[in-house]
């Protein structure tokens, strides 16, 4: 045999033995970037208690592995704006549309596809297209039936300021709802007005609570008469016990403290798992977890096809009470959180 032949018989056999080995090496290699595709990163401004059954059902029936940071809404909103492109964050859900609106402004979310904005209430769309409502809710005064009397009933949230409601009052001012409900306050009736309202309050010794759930707890306890809360929270602590001592209403129709606000997802220009980001907000948004918002976080759901909970007010009742605004301008959160500041309520 030449010197030639048994040299190209060596370079044959080392180009299989390449192939041999580098194709398991390539499927592997395949097989991770098909794993990350199947991974999102969701900032979660919903809490953990009340969203982790829908997470975890998302990831069953899909196989897409969703990891979740929680924390309060202004503060991952403030964490994505820090970040900036560098974000992990594929989605970012937050309890109202401020905080989505602030990003959009941004310019860190991208356009939803337009099937997932179909159908839908305008009060549930983003004009931008860029953020989607997963379920509504309104705010309402919570009361104690046995402490207050119809007659002391304040027609609006400004009213809250007068001497007969000294100490008797709570508000949650860290809470994301509180913060985008001021906003909406600054958005109507400007800063002055609304800084006024603040340091008003806070001479009148409003009480300051960690959050919704303590302000219905302190109404039931004695400790405060009256707090400017969210609808379901005290639905929930009904639905356990219905001779609970607590109740709730709106103020007049109209009025700012009746603000209606959505939880809103979006997903981050940065990310690049659109598709799956995609498939987790059409989960969000379809049947099965429209009807869990509304039975079990009684909220209201964003499909006609979903019947809200019979506990929950019509939704004709609460746009009639709402305040008429574009949840797109509520976003001036990093405004809102300086003002808080300056007047000393945070």
């Amino acid at each position: 045999m030449s010197l030639r032949i048994v040299r190209t018989a060596r370079l044959v056999a080392l180009a299989i033995l390449v192939v041999l080995f580098a194709t398991p090496l390539f499927a592997a290699g395949a097989r991770e970037q098909a794993s990350a595709v199947q991974e999102i990163t969701l900032y979660s401004g919903r809490g953990e208690s009340l969203v982790d059954p829908l997470i975890r059902r998302f990831e069953a029936e899909t196989g897409i592995r969703v990891r979740v940071r929680y924390a309060g809404t202004a503060e991952l909103a403030v964490l994505l704006a820090e970040e900036g492109d560098r974000t992990p964050a594929d989605l970012f859900w937050g309890q109202d549309a401020g905080a989505l609106g602030s990003l959009a402004n941004d310019g860190m979310l991208t356009e939803l596809p337009s099937s997932l904005l179909a159908d839908k209430p305008e009060i549930y769309v983003s004009a931008t297209g860029q953020w989607v409502a997963t379920s509504g809710r309104a705010r309402v005064l919570a009361y104690s039936p046995e402490r207050v009397s119809a007659a002391e009933f304040p027609a609006s949230v400004f009213d809250l300021t007068q001497p007969q409601y000294r100490s008797r009052v709570g508000w949650a001012p860290t809470n994301g709802s509180f913060q985008a409900f001021v906003t909406a306050m600054r958005v109507t009736y400007g800063d002055a007005r609304t800084g006024e309202w603040l340091t008003a309050m806070r001479a009148n010794d409003a009480q300051a609570y960690r959050n919704n759930t303590a302000l219905v707890e302190a109404i039931a306890a004695g400790e405060i008469d009256f707090a400017i809360t969210n609808n379901y929270y005290l639905l929930r602590f009904l639905a356990n016990d219905a001779a609970y001592p607590v109740s709730q209403r709106f103020f007049g129709d109209g009025d700012i403290g009746n603000l209606v606000n959505v939880a809103s997802v979006g997903v981050l220009r940065s990310s690049t798992r659109f598709d799956a980001a995609v498939r987790f907000i059409e989960f969000l948004v379809q049947n099965e977890a429209q009807q869990f918002f509304t039975d079990v976080i009684y909220e209201y759901p964003v499909l006609d096809s979903v019947a809200p909970n019979e506990a929950l007010e019509s939704f004709d009742t609460v746009l009639t009470a709402s305040p008429r605004l574009n949840l797109d301008d509520l976003s001036d959160l990093q405004g809102t959180l300086t003002l808080l500041r300056n007047t000393g309520v945070l």
